[in-house]
């Protein structure tokens, strides 16, 4: 999910070893009703800059949700000693619109911050870092036989997308961002909302349609395969295809699959766009989860798919979805299968959602580092180049 400088707010149309872990609050009951009037004015504040780094957490409270249980022995993350962060930490924290920051090397924690009253138990929402956790979804269940290929058909899926936009589309196609269907991504609020914006709103906020849906009627534009268009409507129909593939919300396959593997220390959750039994989750961009536990998946990332001996996500898979192909985008100049080259570092990839959140991974020196963000709707262009900046700093220092 990426946002433009044309979006206007206020929107009116809108652990380390030993440590225990950390409490978790009680996570609302599913609503089964529609959204009440406050609930939607204050969904329609979610990207306001005046209040975003507290509405970028405990969505839980805001959404409708899905939970996905933690199971099973922590990944323990104990903690090394003395390692300095580069100079200038708390300016370029500040600057860049930080809520926490984490980096583990060699598995070991070597800085984590907590900034604007967050905490270790607080569930940060992930925007479009949920690609690239689809993406593993799906490689496992290519690997578990559910889904046959990655070259068929999506509507061998999703028969419903039949005579649109995304018939004749491979799931291949979907997955590098080149699906061809005529789609921006461009979330336009205000008096002459974009189609974006509109599914925004019908979807997310008021829960009257499936996020997904729209797919059905989108029109073609470009030859499939051919040009890059990052559109979260297309992750959106690989999470609609996966729920058909596997025959389980996509929460119960992540948390059987995945979340429990993993060794989480939290439950997590993915937002949905309508009760449970109606809703779907928002597989583009609706994953919540601890600072700890996102640092944990960009671990299993960086072991190509490995949690000590146990392969949760097939290394295969993982070499296919981080071998990029060119965006013609000079900030990030390579996308994968749902996963994005931001930088010129040899093997370096990281998952990367809207205003600020990034999973960086840089195999070179096994660094991983989280970033959870509030950036402003029109961000000032060099934030971006120094949080790249500063990340090569820290993988530099010893």
């Amino acid at each position: 999910m990426r946002r433009i400088a044309r979006l206007t707010l206020p929107m009116a149309l809108l652990a380390a070893q030993g440590s225990p872990v950390p409490a978790q609050p009680a996570t609302p009951a599913p609503s089964t009703t529609s959204p009440s009037p406050a609930v939607i004015a204050m969904r329609r504040e979610w990207l306001n800059p005046a209040i975003n780094s507290f509405t970028f957490r405990d969505n839980a409270r805001m959404f409708d949700t899905r939970p996905v249980r933690r199971a099973g022995p922590v990944w323990q993350l104990p903690r090394a000693t003395g390692f300095t962060m580069p100079p200038g930490y708390d300016a370029w924290a500040e600057h860049s619109y930080t809520n926490a920051l984490l980096v583990i090397r060699d598995g070991k924690i070597l800085f984590e911050d907590y900034r604007n009253r967050s905490d270790a138990s607080t569930r940060f929402i992930s925007f479009s870092m949920a690609k690239s956790i689809t993406s593993m979804l799906l490689g496992i269940a290519l690997d578990k036989g559910m889904i046959r290929s990655i070259d068929d058909p999506v509507t061998a899926y999703v028969p419903e997308l039949k005579g649109g936009g995304y018939d004749g589309v491979t799931l291949r196609h979907i997955l590098q961002m080149r699906s061809g269907v005529d789609y921006e991504e461009r979330y336009d609020f205000g008096a002459h909302p974009s189609p974006a914006a509109i599914n925004h709103e019908n979807a997310i906020v008021l829960n009257k349609v499936r996020f997904a849906d729209s797919a059905r009627t989108i029109g073609h534009k470009w030859e499939q395969g051919t040009h890059f268009n990052y559109a979260t409507i297309d992750t959106a129909v690989l999470g609609w295809a996966l729920e058909r593939a596997t025959k389980q919300p996509l929460a119960a396959f992540m948390q059987a699959n995945l979340w429990g593997p993993l060794g989480a220390e939290a439950d997590g959750y993915w937002i949905a766009d309508g009760p449970a039994g109606v809703g779907r989750e928002l597989s583009g961009m609706g994953y919540n989860a601890t600072l700890r536990d996102f640092g944990r998946l960009g671990m299993l990332m960086l072991a190509g798919g490995k949690r000590g001996k146990v392969q949760i996500v097939p290394a295969s898979w993982m070499r296919q979805a981080t071998t990029m192909l060119p965006t013609g985008v000079d900030a990030r100049p390579g996308y994968g299968l749902q996963f994005w080259q931001v930088d010129d570092e040899p093997g370096a990839f990281a998952a990367v959602g809207l205003a600020g959140q990034m999973i960086y991974v840089h195999p070179a020196t096994r660094t991983v580092i989280v970033k959870l963000s509030y950036h402003p709707p029109d961000v000032p262009p060099q934030v971006n180049a120094e949080t790249i900046r500063y990340f090569r700093a820290i993988t530099a220092q010893r």
